[in-house]
């Protein structure tokens, strides 16, 4: 666990609230995440998941807890980054629990869509496969610090890289990444399902994992 004294980023003195930064979504929060999950990502899932509350409701039911790292703004859940490691990311569930909770005609257009969504890490890699901050604590430096907290267990599995993809409809993700030393690699340009999905283009983005095996969570 860390904890830092806050002040939006730039912006002057610390208005001595406390960020602590902690390691999986702990037992109670599932909703909470599942909410600032689907702000975050809701524009992008939409077309698999709504309607919202059904939506919020899946992901809380099949959250994977220790495949994220979590934010807390004097003990109030507001941000949290989950990642892809070991075969196992942030949002469970499978086919089958898809179709459980959306029924077999309308699950089954569904399934294909989160198909699109899939990645799977390279040997060495561990893919940050989301990042959500609440949009009234953004400016705070949150987002930094939940990325470097997955860069300290990106280090801890032996990975030697970070990777994410960003869509083309979400510059101001882009540059939080870029200023943290993330790079643009390969853009797959997908136009023609821009009227499904709202964007048209991915971009993956890689860093190389900064923090050295001594590292622990505190």
């Amino acid at each position: 666990m860390a904890t830092h004294a806050n002040g939006p980023a730039g912006a002057g003195p610390a208005d001595g609230r406390r960020i602590t930064i902690r390691r999986g979504v702990p037992a109670g929060a599932e909703q909470r995440a599942a909410q600032l999950y689907w702000t975050a990502f809701g524009r992008k899932l939409g077309p698999a998941l709504n309607p919202p509350d059904r939506a919020t409701a899946f992901i809380a039911a099949h959250l994977n807890a220790d495949r994220a790292v979590c934010a807390y703004l004097d003990g109030a859940l507001v941000g949290l980054a989950g990642y892809q490691i070991e075969g196992r990311a942030l949002i469970g569930g499978t086919a089958a629990d898809v179709l459980r909770a959306y029924g077999h005609v309308k699950g089954v257009h569904r399934l294909v869509v989160l198909a699109l969504f899939e990645r799977r890490p390279a040997p060495g890699q561990l893919v940050m496969d989301s990042i959500a901050v609440d949009p009234r604590t953004r400016s705070r430096g949150i987002g930094s610090l939940l990325i470097e907290e997955v860069d300290a267990v990106a280090a801890e599995h032996d990975c030697r890289q970070i990777r994410l993809d960003v869509i083309d409809v979400n510059p101001r993700a882009r540059a939080l990444y870029e200023r943290l030393g993330f790079t643009a690699g390969r853009t797959e340009r997908t136009p023609y399902l821009r009227a499904l999905l709202g964007f048209g283009a991915v971009t993956t983005m890689h860093r190389p994992v900064t923090t050295t095996r001594k590292h622990r969570a505190l």
